[in-house]
This record gives C-alpha cells, sequence and structure tokens, in this order.
C-alpha cells in the first residue's frame, strides 16, 4: 500500500469559497489540495460549484443574452436601429451559456495548477483522526484517502423543495433546471420572489413566457430598502412579470405536460394556477450529505449548518467551515472572503470578514443592490439619520444609455454624516454599490463621497449627488 499523501491544508469543496481558500492557503506557502465532485459531459472536473455551474456564472450569461433580445425588440428603434425578423435560438443561448461555464471550469483548474493546489475529483469525506491528522475519504474514480493537518469544509448548499413535490427538472425546476429549459414556456410560474425566481422569471419573460410569481411573505423584497422595493415593484409590473403576494401554496399536482398550483391568496381566496413548468426557488439548505460529520462528532445546528465560531473554527480542532454551509449569507463573495480569512488565519496572520459590508446584488433589469443598512431597520433599531437620493432620470449618462429608471440613496447617521447604507435600482447598480462598500469600509461621511471627483458623464455621478442630497446640495437635480 502506497503511503497515504499528506498535507497542510485540504479543502472539501470547490466552489468559491473553496476553491479560492485552496488558493490562498497555497500562496502563503501551505501544502494543500482541494476535493470536488462535480463533473461536467465527458466525466471532466466542473470546478466552480453551484456558482460556476448553475448559480451565478450561467444566470448572468442568459440574463445578457436576453437582455440583448429584449433591446432589439423594444429599445434599438430609439436609436434609429431597425430590426426586422428578430428571433431567439435557444438552444444557441444555451450552447453559449455552457460554454462561458466551461471556461470558468478551466480557469480554476489553471488556477491550481498554476499555484500547485494539487486537486482531487471525487466526494470527500471525513474518515478519522490519526495522531494530529484527519483522514478524509475520496470517493471517486480513483478511491484513496489523504491526510490533513487543517481541514476546511466548504460543500455550499442545495436547493430547497416543496415539500412532497420532488425536482424532476422536467416540470418542477430548481435552480438548475431553470437555466436549461429547453424552449421558451408559454406559462411559466415561479413559488418564491427572492434573487434566483425574480432573474430567472425575468430570463424566460423577456423571450415571450407568461410569468407569474408566487411569493410567502406579504411584502415584497423585504430584505431591500422599502423605497427600493416599491420602484422596482412598479418597474417589474410595467415589463409584465406578475407577482402575487401572501400566498400559501397548498398543493401541487405535477401531470405529463403541465403543473397545477392550488393556493390561498393574502385575501383567504383560494386559487388555482396551471403551468407549464414551474420553478421553486424558496431557499436553499446546508450541504452536508456524506461528510462523515457523524464519523467524527462534527457539530450542526438544528438547522443543518455546520457550527463555527467568529473565526469560522467548527468544534474540531483544526477543522474550519465557511460559505454556504455556515451561518451567514448565502452569497459567493461571502463565501470567498471566508475561505481567505479561514487560510490566512491557519497561516498565522490575523483576517476579519465584516458582515455589515456585504453587498447584495439582483441581476435584474434594472439592477437591484445595496449595503449597510435599510430605513426600515434604522427605525427598528432607533437610530438618527439622513437619506440623500437622486433618480437616474437627471443623469446624462443614463439618459445617453436610455435607461433613466430607478435612483441612488444614501443614508448617513444623523450625527456624525457617517454612511450607513446605500441602497441603488437602475443601471449597472451591481458595479456602482462597490463605492458604497469602499466607503464604508473606510468609515466615511457622505460629505466625503461627495466631495470626491467623478468622471463627467457617469452614472457614477449619481453616487456623488445623492451624497450631496443627504446635506440637501444636489446640483443636478
Amino acid at each position: 500500500m502506497p503511503d497515504t499523501q499528506a498535507f497542510d491544508v485540504v479543502v472539501i469543496g470547490g466552489g468559491p469559497g473553496g476553491y479560492v481558500a485552496a488558493i490562498r492557503a497555497a500562496q502563503l506557502g501551505l501544502a494543500t489540495a482541494c476535493i470536488d465532485e462535480w463533473t461536467r459531459e465527458g466525466g471532466k472536473p466542473a470546478l466552480g460549484g453551484t456558482c460556476t455551474n448553475v448559480g451565478c456564472i450561467p444566470s448572468k450569461a442568459l440574463l445578457q443574452s436576453t437582455e440583448n433580445y429584449e433591446h432589439a425588440g423594444h429599445a434599438f428603434a430609439e436609436h434609429g436601429i431597425e430590426v426586422s425578423g428578430l428571433s431567439m435560438d435557444v438552444g444557441k443561448m444555451l450552447a453559449r451559456k455552457a460554454k462561458i461555464v466551461g471556461q470558468n471550469n478551466d480557469g480554476i483548474a489553471y488556477l491550481f495548477r498554476k499555484n500547485k493546489v494539487s486537486f482531487f475529483h471525487g466526494h470527500g469525506a471525513f474518515a478519522g483522526r490519526e495522531g494530529d491528522l484527519w483522514q478524509i475519504r475520496v470517493e471517486g474514480a480513483k478511491p484513496e484517502t489523504i491526510a490533513a493537518k487543517h481541514v476546511i469544509i466548504a460543500t455550499g448548499s442545495a436547493p430547497r423543495a416543496l415539500p412532497g413535490v420532488p425536482f424532476d427538472n422536467v416540470r418542477v425546476l430548481d435552480n438548475g433546471g431553470a437555466l436549461a429549459i429547453p424552449d421558451v414556456p408559454k406559462r411559466l410560474g415561479v413559488i418564491g420572489a427572492g434573487v434566483i425566481g425574480l432573474e430567472m422569471g425575468s430570463v424566460w419573460r423577456r423571450l415571450g413566457s407568461d410569468v407569474t410569481i408566487l411569493e410567502a411573505l406579504p411584502q415584497f423584497l423585504g430584505a431591500a430598502d422599502e423605497a427600493v422595493a416599491k420602484e422596482a415593484a412598479r418597474l417589474f409590473a410595467k415589463q409584465g412579470l406578475a407577482i402575487v403576494l401572501g400566498v400559501k401554496t397548498d398543493k401541487v399536482k405535477v401531470g405529463k405536460n403541465d403543473v397545477t398550483v392550488e393556493y390561498t391568496g393574502e385575501n383567504g381566496a383560494r386559487e388555482t394556477a396551471k403551468f407549464d413548468r414551474l420553478i421553486v426557488s424558496i431557499g436553499r439548505v446546508p450541504y452536508t450529505a456524506g461528510l462523515g460529520a457523524d464519523t467524527v462528532g462534527l457539530k450542526l445546528d438544528v438547522r443543518g449548518f455546520v457550527e463555527v465560531d467568529d473565526a469560522c473554527r467548527t468544534n474540531l480542532a483544526d477543522v474550519y467551515a465557511i460559505g454556504d454551509v455556515v451561518r451567514g449569507p448565502m452569497l459567493a463573495h461571502k463565501a470567498e472572503e471566508e475561505g481567505v480569512a479561514v487560510a490566512e488565519r491557519i497561516a498565522g496572520q490575523h483576517a476579519h470578514v465584516d458582515f455589515n459590508t456585504i453587498p447584495w446584488v439582483i441581476y435584474t433589469w434594472p439592477e437591484i443592490a445595496w449595503v449597510g443598512k435599510t430605513e426600515q431597520q434604522l427605525k427598528q433599531e432607533g437610530v438618527a439619520y439622513r437619506t440623500g437620493s437622486f433618480p437616474y432620470s437627471a443623469n446624462g449618462r443614463a439618459r445617453a444609455l436610455g435607461e433613466t429608471s430607478g435612483f441612488l440613496k444614501f443614508i448617513a447617521d444623523a450625527a456624525t454624516d457617517r454612511i450607513l447604507g446605500m441602497h441603488v435600482i437602475g443601471p449597472w447598480a451591481s458595479e456602482l454599490i462597490a463605492e458604497g462598500v469602499m466607503a464604508m469600509e473606510f468609515g466615511a461621511s457622505s460629505e466625503d463621497v461627495a466631495r470626491i471627483v467623478h468622471a463627467h458623464p457617469t452614472l457614477s455621478e449619481a453616487t456623488k449627488e445623492a451624497a450631496l442630497a443627504v446635506d440637501k446640495r444636489t446640483l443636478n437635480l
């Protein structure tokens, strides 16, 4: 029997948190391995986890394709561009998405080679402990056991199904199935008006689906600032997304060619809706199946998350957990930052992740992004604040783009003027939010942002104007 390969760090999971943790650990001089079981066509590894394979990356590819299609059909005319015979080849669109996913898979594999990270393709699980080394079993084409001084669990999450209604990805779709619908459904149902529901609903609505989104909560986008949520609801309704709030799903019946949903509305009325396909996006659950938690006594909480402290340490010596499998927002960039922080802690450095400055983004059109506190949160906390908003309709670059819906908003402490939150709905909100994140990380005031020179004409001038608006001194409104 060959000797067991031993590493300083073994990362279980090759998603955003896992692969970044592995790269950072290797950069710090630690002998590092990563185990991941995702597989693509032909049996090749598909590094990148849910984000790369059936989440962030492919959804943005489809969103971009369908935005282009919608602009060609509805917005090009005002630019003097006449389009006739417009059509969408869904197969070609999906092929482009697959190509982009494959490029990202291969890119991560390249980064592993570049940084000398050993990769094991298979399912990783704890097998026990010998001395000060954890034994990790890799089940795959070549089953083997490797050893590690330190282990980082980065196994991510899985889509939550409706009770008694399993995903078949033919009629009842999870996020992966929603990204691979082979033709445009005439009637598309979506349960859940969160990020996935809104993005996937937008993709297929643009291509001609009659989309109905059923949301259990009585308010729309409750995590967002109320003013942003109100504007988003107005714009989505104008686009043709039907969003029904306060819904209790009573029964889902899956037929050969359709799906029937029986639900109770907010007013108590019983309703029935029939769809060609149904996307279920009601949240995600931590993925610890087959991890061997019981074998080594790894502690999970009542919801199945791996229990960790503020430094991402588990109850086991030298074992950490990051990303969707632990507490906190299920966001790829949160997982990445935790991965970097854990690698640096293992190497003896000091690291910190501030959950208060993690940005949120919904890649609809217009985009929605925010960081920090909302007005409703500050009211509940009794914090005195001031706000400043600036509409895109008053921004020269937005007018030139023909994208004038939405606004940008700052919230600042009434006494100190320190920025407490930034909220954006409008073109390229996902890019503009970074300025708010940086400002909050450096403890900036709204006046600090207002006095920074922003290039003209740019969308970022709306950031400056919103900061000026906190002091009621906008220049272009």
